[in-house]
């Protein structure tokens, strides 16, 4: 004879509640006159145009051309690899073009193209927002940090 033992957290499949539905009459929203298509695309772009080593990199040249080397030396933080990644997605989306220029060694510059041009006024001014923000924005992290470091259990809580 088996016995059978209660699986491990059996509890949650027991499906009934006391809760009923207070809404019982929800309205049907019309269908939306964009695609759902349209929402992945523009995902698509906000995610390049809005990491943070696109943007760093966009507000540079909006200063004009720049040497690889340049950028890199400007970025603090970005690999090489990342930076040639970051470029390659910019060029690829038609926001920068690469120059090489026929010299020993190879001169490369990156530069905004005129689509690129006309992302650098919002990127810059976002950029200029975060600068002027940025100690508003810490204090208020440190605030919520010490509020939910105050609502852990004693055990939980970081020490030191």
């Amino acid at each position: 004879m088996t016995v059978r033992r209660p699986r491990k957290n059996a509890h949650f499949w027991n499906l009934s509640t006391a809760l009923k539905p207070e809404h019982k009459k929800v309205p049907v929203l019309p269908p939306q006159p964009h695609l759902d298509s349209d929402c992945r695309g523009v995902a698509s772009i906000l995610a390049r145009v809005g990491d943070k080593w696109s943007v760093f990199v966009i507000m540079l040249l909006g200063d004009g051309p720049r040497r690889f080397n340049e950028i890199k030396r400007m970025v603090s933080g970005i690999s090489q690899r990342m930076l040639t990644l970051t470029l390659r997605g910019l060029e690829r989306d038609g926001l920068v073009t690469r120059t090489v220029f026929p010299t020993i060694p190879p001169r490369v510059d990156y530069e905004l193209t005129d689509l690129g041009r006309g992302l650098w006024k919002p990127v810059e001014a976002l950029g200029k927002w975060a600068h002027e923000h940025q100690a508003e924005i810490e204090d208020a992290r440190a605030r919520f940090d010490r509020r939910n470091e105050a609502d852990k259990p004693p055990h939980q809580r970081m020490t030191g």
